[in-house]
């Protein structure tokens, strides 16, 4: 191999690196929504609570990209891209806090491990990218791993399993991540990923301002726990600020299938959550689980695209 093919395949192999490395610390970023999400929607209503951290989300992406990575502050061209990119969000978050009024963290993170799966199927159409057999079995491999983590290794739990309300909720909302992500990559004009992601929360912001903006105005912010501040400012500015980045960032490097294959991780960071906030640590079963999943993503992250 030509020295300058052979330096360019290792650019690419450090490049890809990165992008899994940036969907590590993205998964570990969303499992802290759902606990944080659920302890804030006992206090507010989902359409007034994600209006609220858009608003703030803004003002973090601003200044991100205007302030800290001085990107010229320019209208964008086809501004509709991040209208649509912003309402496809806008749908699954707002879905995601409706769905914590009716169920519990754990619930809505079973319902975030289809959206691999689902993210590969859009990709072929949006992309024209082929899922090969081995991305595919790395993927239910994790799949299943991730199931077994989610019911703690209960089989009975797993056989009896009952969709409920909140499930059907979150499962439009997943269904509208897993097109997000390859449409980032068909929607890319050259941008800086920090600018990128300040139109797209822009534009989820403005699809979020009819149905929560009486709710916002009518709120007693007074009255609300400190800690519901503290889960809006973790999610305004980590889940969604730093998430954006991280994904826009992953979606330029690698395909949507091992992009959000990252996701089977959730579940096991958000018990693993939970056990940090006193709720019980998980048993030598689950943790079984965790490692099925973690073998299954190193299946699929190792092989080619």
């Amino acid at each position: 191999m030509p020295a300058r093919a052979a330096l360019s395949v290792h650019a690419r192999g450090r490049e890809k690196l990165k992008g899994h490395l940036a969907m590590l610390l993205f998964a570990v970023l969303i499992a802290g929504s759902f606990s944080f999400g659920g302890l804030a929607a006992r206090y507010m209503e989902a359409e007034p609570l994600t209006l609220w951290r858009y608003i703030l989300t803004i003002v973090v992406m601003a200044a991100l990209a205007f302030g800290a990575f001085k990107v010229p502050a320019v209208w964008p061209k086809e501004i509709w891209r991040f209208l649509l990119l912003g309402g496809l969000i806008a749908i699954y978050m707002l879905t995601m806090f409706t769905a914590l009024e009716f169920t519990s963290p754990i619930a809505t993170g079973a319902v975030f491990t289809l959206m691999p799966l689902l993210s590969a199927g859009f990709a072929l159409p949006v992309l024209g990218q082929k899922t090969r057999p081995g991305v595919l079995a790395g993927l239910i491999i994790a799949a299943a791993g991730a199931v077994w983590v989610i019911f703690r290794g209960n089989i009975g739990a797993i056989l009896s399993f009952d969709i409920g309300t909140g499930e059907m909720i979150f499962f439009a909302g997943v269904i509208c991540h897993a097109l997000y992500v390859p449409l980032i990559r068909r929607f890319d004009r050259g941008e800086p990923a920090v600018a990128f992601g300040f139109w797209v929360t822009v534009g989820a912001a403005l699809w979020l301002v009819p149905p929560g903006i009486r709710g916002l105005i009518e709120t007693d912010f007074s009255a609300l726990p400190l800690a519901v501040y503290a889960a809006v400012a973790y999610l305004a500015v980590v889940t969604t600020a730093f998430t954006f980045l991280l994904l826009q960032y992953a979606s330029m490097r690698l395909p949507a299938s091992k992009v959000l294959g990252y996701g089977y991780l959730t579940p096991s960071f958000i018990i693993l959550l939970e056990g940090l906030l006193g709720h019980g640590w998980a048993s030598l079963p689950v943790l079984a689980g965790a490692l099925v999943t973690a073998c299954g993503l190193a299946l699929m992250a190792f092989l080619p695209d």
